[in-house]
């Protein structure tokens, strides 16, 4: 009882010294709590004193415990069959999200020293099922049972119920009652699906008599779905309304971002909508924080390619460019960089276009063309801010080019991204752009072109003996490389034969005989030569090396990278 009573006065105390409330205030709800047996929390929140939030929040600060505002949660199907209605009310917990790989359960609960309520939750799981709990607050979690339980979830389940059953679109424009609306929930369970399926996009893209949906998975499409075309308006209505757009407006493209918390996590959307002859198709990249922001050694980079990118960020003042096509992984790799070098020692600042992963400690900004903010004078308001690295999101023009080099001939190191197909076609690109070749070297660190390209299932993958064709554009004499393998397919990888993606890079370090080469004007095949005698190995040599050593196939090479050029 002693020990009880000492957490109820550290809480009060707690919200005293954050001035949350008043030492009145709390002596108050402590005599309400003498007459009523309830938890000082719930009763400073009954009381009107703080709010349920604010609870939450320096409870869980206070124990070192995650917490989850249920409020911006979609409960995962799979987790609800795990734990019992009866059981989720009696013990108020509730089951957010299950990671099959991990075998874990996210649970959400209001009191993290119930331990016999946990106990008796891994006794009906049982040993091979972890646990990982956050602290939700009270009402939050009781709105959250009624909302979830008694509802179906499941995509087909939801579909069934669609069938026998009227939209009603009025629903479908307001914050209320959500969940009592099938076509709310069907939005909702895409979204997870699309999420647990590691997908990058979802394209909704309605068709004469019916609505097609495919997630991008890998970099490559894939139909999940096809819907009739009378469902196609009330999603339509209801993707507008969470990412804030006009629901008026169905001849205009619009934009905009969704934030939401699903399998346990924090992801944003951001929605793209087109108007086409059969409808608004829309699409929506997901924005992945946990999966997106990831440290250079998750990257799972050859030594070498490690060793050279190393070398590069010790350099204290340049340019640092990466180069690919849209969707090669630009973005999660200079965040990657960009981590390993964020610290409080250090003031990064960046101009994207638009920003898609909050960094803590990064000072970040969107380029708006409504605020009057563009590259240049973004760069130009950038260096009055005392920045030490500086991230432009892309080099489109001379103006945003000159600015670049500008900062890095003033002391700063900058990582920008630039279009082309290889790291040497970075200068003639530069070149073209307006920048003298003296100006490019001695300013640019290196230069890093990137592909990615599908990891071979490692469940599944079939060996066989390259053909005398394969052989050739592997560059080996038949029968040297011994097996290769290639995709075939298990439950693993849902039949694609691949699992995940890797980043191929070529990079060039410049260094003073290669800049004197660049200011000199030398050809691009005298560039080249130059850097393979440094060990420089072109995206094509990066890519065999992946085939050879069993990571993926060499048709999911050839598909990314130019193989052609090894044929003698």
């Amino acid at each position: 009882m002693a020990e009880a009573r000492n957490k109820k006065l550290r809480l009060g105390e707690l919200l005293i010294a954050q001035g949350l409330i008043t030492p009145d205030q709390l002596r108050i709800a402590l005599t309400e709590q003498k007459q009523q047996s309830m938890p000082l929390g719930r009763l400073l929140v009954r009381l009107g004193f703080v709010t349920e939030a604010v609870v939450r929040d320096i409870m869980a600060r206070a124990i070192g415990q995650e917490t989850l505002d249920l409020t911006q949660v979609v409960v995962d199907a799979d987790a609800l069959k795990l734990i019992p209605q009866e059981y989720a009310r009696r013990h108020r917990v509730l089951p957010v999200a299950v990671d099959a790989q991990a075998q874990q359960l996210l649970v959400a609960i209001t009191e993290v020293f119930n331990v016999a309520a946990l106990d008796q939750l891994r006794a009906t799981l049982g040993a091979g099922i972890k646990i990982k709990t956050v602290l939700a607050g009270e009402a939050q979690l009781e709105d959250a049972i009624d909302h979830f339980y008694g509802h179906e979830l499941s995509v087909d389940g939801i579909l069934k119920e669609i069938e026998t059953g009227e939209i009603d679109y009025q629903s479908l424009e307001s914050d209320g009652e959500e969940y009592t609306q099938p076509l709310v929930r069907l939005v909702g369970a895409l979204l997870v699906d699309a999420v647990k399926r590691s997908a990058s996009d979802i394209h909704f893209e309605p068709e004469a008599a019916f609505l097609r949906i495919r997630y991008r998975i890998d970099g490559v499409l894939e139909q999940v779905r096809s819907l009739h075309k009378n469902y196609w308006p009330g999603i339509v209505v209801r993707l507008k309304v969470i990412g804030g757009m006009n629901i008026a407006e169905t001849r205009a493209p619009q934009d905009g971002r969704i934030s939401l918390t699903l399998n346990g996590r924090p992801v944003d959307f951001r929605v793209s909508t087109q108007p086409t002859i059969w409808g608004e198709n829309i699409v929506l990249r997901v924005l992945d924080r946990e999966k997106s922001i990831i440290s250079l050694a998750q990257l799972k980079l050859p030594a070498h390619v490690l060793t050279t990118i190393n070398l590069m960020l010790a350099r204290p003042e340049g340019i640092i460019i990466l180069t690919g096509p849209t969707g090669s992984g630009k973005t999660t790799t200079l965040y990657s960089l960009l981590s390993r070098l964020n610290a409080e020692g250090v003031n990064i600042m960046t101009l994207e276009d638009p920003v898609e992963y909050p960094v803590p400690m990064m000072r970040q900004t969107s380029v708006n063309e409504m605020a009057k903010v563009d590259f240049v004078t973004g760069i130009r308001s950038i260096m009055r801010q005392d920045p030490d690295i500086i991230l432009i999101g892309e080099v489109r023009d001379r103006d945003t080019a000159d600015m670049a080099f500008r900062a890095a001939m003033t002391g700063h190191q900058v990582f920008t991204t630039l279009h082309t197909n290889s790291a040497l076609g970075a200068f003639p690109r530069l070149v073209d752009i307006g920048i003298l070749p003296e100006i490019i070297a001695g300013n640019v660190i290196g230069v890093v072109a990137q592909r990615l390209v599908r990891v071979l299932c490692p469940n599944c993958r079939e060996a066989y003996q390259p053909s005398p064709e394969e052989a050739r554009l592997l560059g080996v004499e038949r029968g040297s490389p011994g097996t290769i393998y290639r995709p075939a397919g298990c439950k693993q990888c849902n039949m694609r034969g691949y699992r995940g993606r890797i980043a191929l890079m070529e990079i060039l370090r410049l260094d003073a005989e290669l800049d004197e080469m660049v200011a000199s004007r030398s050809s691009a095949s005298h560039l080249r030569d130059a850097a393979l005698r440094k060990g420089f190995r072109p995206l094509a040599e990066e890519g065999v090396a992946r085939v050879l050593d069993g990571t993926t196939s060499l048709s999911e090479i050839a598909r990314a990278v130019d193989l052609t050029a090894r044929f003698g």
